[in-house]
């Protein structure tokens, strides 16, 4: 049988499916269900076990002790905030207009989800292999700006627009060096599937091979998904909390989980462009994998409690002034590298 451990479990499962049902349609159309399904699930649980790294390593760095009194070693304190935040009271801003208001948080949730159906998890588990999946993953990642402009926009209030308006800013700052980053993995590779991509990595890892690149994209992508030390969108001792700011209860908690599953996705890409996918040795590629992204996840969250946040201008001068004239240097020695490669 073709492919790795998740293809395994998921051939067998669809085998089952179409043996109860009898119709292959209606067994394609339940496995897609369950596709979806699974992803929003893996998000959920995804998120509840970041905000627990996120407390631990937190209170490691800051010399503490961190949660600890909800559960064995603090482990419920996630499930605990969750019900808390059931129970919060929903304020509708008197001024805000109330559609748009209402949908931003859903809206913003969709490409945070939508992003997970080109990953490969492992040798031949991916939900849609793109010939162009880089490029839709590129197209996704952008659009969650789109929503925090509505939202800011639609709240009537002018820390959110505020911080609405320097999501776009950094936006802006940050897709241009991170896709030149991602064009040098891709000059590489000689491909645009996700999947393509991490096959070329069965040798070697391309950070070894663009090292300049991984620390371009690192950059860049923690822009992207607005983490510290740039998290200018909700500097809370500026703009309150940004986009953010009348939202309270399950909307600000749907906005919470699209930042966890943004950090997700990004700790993916980062996997599946420079770390080699689900290549390792011994361990099955779903392990490696998932090995790999968390080990990521963590360097996120080591970088967001050393470093204190820039100003909005260092973010900007950083990315126009020091990334792209990087990222355009790197563009060249590659297509050098491979040029030199190639004749010889």
């Amino acid at each position: 049988m073709q492919g790795g451990l998740l293809v395994i479990l998921t051939d067998k499962l669809f085998y089952g499916i179409n043996y109860l049902s009898g119709n292959e349609f209606i067994s394609q159309l339940i496995m897609v269900i369950v596709q979806i399904m699974a992803i929003f699930a893996v998000i959920s649980l995804a998120a509840i076990i970041q905000v627990y790294m996120e407390r631990r390593i937190c209170g490691f760095i800051q010399d503490r002790l961190g949660p600890n009194r909800v559960g064995p070693w603090g482990l419920l304190q996630t499930v605990a905030d969750m019900i808390k935040l059931m129970g919060k009271e929903d304020i509708i801003p008197v001024k805000a207009q109330r559609i748009l208001w209402g949908i931003t948080p859903m809206l913003l949730f969709i490409p945070a989800a939508l992003i997970y159906a080109v990953f490969p998890f492992d040798d031949g588990a991916v939900f849609v292999d793109l010939n162009v999946g880089i490029f839709f993953v590129m197209a996704v990642m952008s659009q969650s700006v789109l929503m925090f402009l509505l939202g800011g926009f639609a709240s009537e209030n002018k820390y959110s627009f505020m911080g609405a308006m320097r999501a776009v800013a950094q936006m802006l700052s940050s897709e241009i060096p991170m896709a030149f980053a991602v064009l040098a993995v891709v000059m590489v590779s000689g491909s645009l599937k996700m999947t393509d991509i991490v096959a070329a990595q069965s040798n070697m890892w391309f950070i070894a091979v663009e090292p300049l690149a991984f620390i371009i994209f690192t950059i860049s992508i923690l822009m992207e998904i607005n983490r510290t030390p740039f998290d200018l969108v909700e500097g809370e001792s500026e703009i309150i909390a940004g986009p953010f700011t009348e939202y309270s209860g399950m909307r600000w908690a749907l906005f919470f989980l699209a930042e966890y599953a943004n950090l997700l996705s990004a700790a993916i890409l980062t996997v599946t462009l420079f770390l080699g996918g689900w290549h390792g040795p011994v361990l099955p590629g779903i392990l490696w994998f998932l090995i790999k992204v968390f080990l990521v996840i963590f360097l996120f969250m080591w970088i967001r409690w050393t470093y204190p946040r820039t100003r909005i201008d260092q973010m900007m001068a950083l990315s126009w002034k020091v990334l792209l004239p990087l990222a355009l240097f790197n563009i060249a020695a590659t297509g050098i590298g491979i040029y030199i490669y190639n004749w010889m």
